[in-house]
């Protein structure tokens, strides 16, 4: 799967790259499949991630009718536990088994986990059904799977009249301190679009975008990272 930020972290495979070279960690990128990369990132921490629901799915998604979700690159639960807080049913996919673990004792201490299905699963060999009210991708950012793939597989999960949510490092708005260079790992609001074909398949764009964020660095310095912002709703 792919890498998630939680307020200010960046992770991809339902990890945010990002955040994790940054705070130290490890992302074992000479694994031989997803499973050992991801599983070996989260070894390396009690916890990697803030716990908090990434920023912009909080403020695209607030306004929604609750129904069934789909948290892609769930990571250690924020996301997923936020929206069944809102009154989402949610089912949450990571391929790393540590994360999923973690994530589903961070809800169990919620009164809101059994809103939620945790499901492992590597999006390279998922098969998608249109059958989600929300569809929400942040960061699926990974060596191992291009982002053309994961975004693809996330349009093809939502429902007619649902609505797909892709959140994504643009690759001209990296901090200062970033680590990651590898410009094809990211994306533009154009290049999404053209790669979705949001002008001629059966969607409606809502919010297509870059929007600057505030992050913190590794020693503690302040700085700005830029996503870039879709939310789309497919026509019924």
């Amino acid at each position: 799967m792919t890498e998630k930020t939680h307020d200010g972290d960046t992770h991809q495979h339902g990890h945010q790259h990002e955040g994790a070279q940054q705070g130290g960690l490890n992302l074992h990128e000479d694994a031989d499949n997803a499973v050992d990369m991801w599983d070996g990132m989260y070894r390396e921490r009690p916890k990697v991630w803030s716990g908090n629901p990434n920023p912009q799915l909080v403020a695209e998604v607030a306004g929604l009718k609750p129904g069934r979700a789909l948290d892609l690159g769930c990571g250690e639960g924020g996301d997923a536990i936020w929206l069944a807080q809102q009154g989402w049913t949610v089912t949450a996919m990571d391929v790393s088994a540590v994360a999923l673990e973690r994530a589903a004792a961070h809800a169990a201490e919620t009164s809101h986990g059994d809103r939620i299905t945790w499901q492992q699963q590597d999006l390279a060999e998922w098969t998608p059904e249109p059958v989600f009210d929300l569809v929400s991708a942040q960061f699926l950012h990974s060596p191992l799977l291009p982002w053309r793939d994961s975004v693809a597989s996330a349009a093809a999960a939502v429902a007619p009249g649902g609505t797909l949510l892709v959140v994504g490092h643009h690759p001209h708005g990296l901090p200062s301190w970033s680590h990651h260079h590898e410009s094809g790992m990211f994306f533009t609001p154009e290049q999404l679009a053209g790669e979705l074909r949001l002008d001629r398949e059966p969607w409606f764009v809502d919010v297509l975008t870059d929007r600057a964020r505030a992050v913190s660095g590794p020693n503690g310095e302040s700085g700005t990272t830029l996503d870039t912002v879709l939310r789309a709703t497919k026509r019924a």
